[in-house]
């Protein structure tokens, strides 16, 4: 009975992080883009994002704890902060393990960014366009129903959402290419 309540809290909760961590994306990126109306203003997509990240955090802990404590697969401690050495499934889960990395270095750095160089914190920031496709190809190679059903749709949505977020931002950046928009630009 332990093994399965631990089953079903490891895959709920990767689950719902890897949905947090698109939100986490997508805002971040309408944070670039400074998406803003009058009611939804550039200051609350940024404690949005924000807060999201910590949540992620939260069910990433108890996901990583979950997978950990459960003696159905062999994964210690270290497999879950160092990439790649785990006995069980070591390239998928290793792809977890350098998101969640990746992803503590994020939450560290947005924590320092007052005593952090702003350079420094915008390199380690790109890092999060690494960290959410780790984590998305870590939950299709090593859930054990990832390739099928509900799962497969939550993970193909979730692609999708990021990957037309990634699309406008890349057309922004078209259009802002010399810092003004292209209407205020001389011809």
């Amino acid at each position: 009975m332990e093994n399965i309540f631990l089953w079903y809290a490891s895959r709920a909760t990767g689950l719902v992080a890897l949905v947090l961590l698109t939100l986490v994306v997508v805002l971040g990126i309408l944070g670039s883009l400074r998406v803003a109306t009058r009611s939804f203003q550039r200051f609350a997509v940024a404690a949005i994002h924000r807060n999201i990240a910590l949540v992620t955090l939260a069910f990433l802990a108890v996901h990583i704890v979950s997978g950990v404590v459960d003696t159905f697969v062999d994964i210690n401690w270290p497999d879950a902060v160092i990439p790649f050495g785990s006995a069980y499934r070591p390239v998928w889960l290793g792809l977890g393990t350098a998101a969640f990395d990746i992803l503590v270095a994020l939450v560290i750095t947005s924590l320092l960014r007052p005593r952090i160089n702003p350079r420094l914190w915008r390199a380690v920031h790109w890092a999060a366009y690494a960290c959410w496709p780790l984590a998305l190809v870590h939950g299709l190679g090593t859930g054990t129903d990832s390739r099928s059903g509900w799962p497969l749709v939550l993970l193909l949505t979730c692609l999708g959402i990021v990957a037309t977020a990634v699309v406008a931002r890349l057309i922004s950046a078209r259009e802002y290419a010399d810092g003004q928009p292209a209407a205020r630009r001389a011809p």
